[in-house]
């Protein structure tokens, strides 16, 4: 059953901070990746292109866990498990993502025929530390 971000959770989400997702192999051992994150208040948003291993993991199995802290403080922390609701490709959110992160309107670090994909995550269960 998903449950509500709170505003406090919201409000790191829209910072410029960093967060690391683990996601399943195949064989049940967990993969772990840095990443831009965001959110929409209700969903994590996440980018990332097709034919990674965290995207091909989450399209095989859609649980997943995120580790997020600030960049001014490391105590200031969410962690979430979550399922992911879609993965749908995307253009838009990864440039959002570069102007969040970088100052940058357009991502840099796009590849030739590179398909981008934005990943909605449903939080299943947060836990928060500092953020109020």
């Amino acid at each position: 059953m998903p449950v509500p971000l709170s505003q406090a959770a919201q409000d790191f989400l829209h910072e410029k901070v960093f967060a690391h997702i683990a996601t399943l192999m195949k064989d049940g051992s967990p993969q772990v990746t840095p990443l831009w994150v965001d959110t929409d208040g209700t969903d994590i948003l996440i980018n990332t292109a097709t034919g990674r291993i965290k995207t091909a993991n989450m399209e095989r199995d859609g649980r997943v866990a995120l580790s997020v802290m600030g960049l001014d403080n490391a105590y200031r922390c969410l962690w979430v498990r979550g399922v992911v609701k879609s993965i749908e490709p995307d253009d838009e959110l990864i440039d959002q993502l570069s102007l969040k992160y970088t100052g940058n309107p357009q991502y840099q670090g796009r590849s030739v025929g590179e398909t981008r994909v934005t990943v909605r995550i449903e939080p299943i269960r947060v836990m928060e530390r500092g953020l109020g």
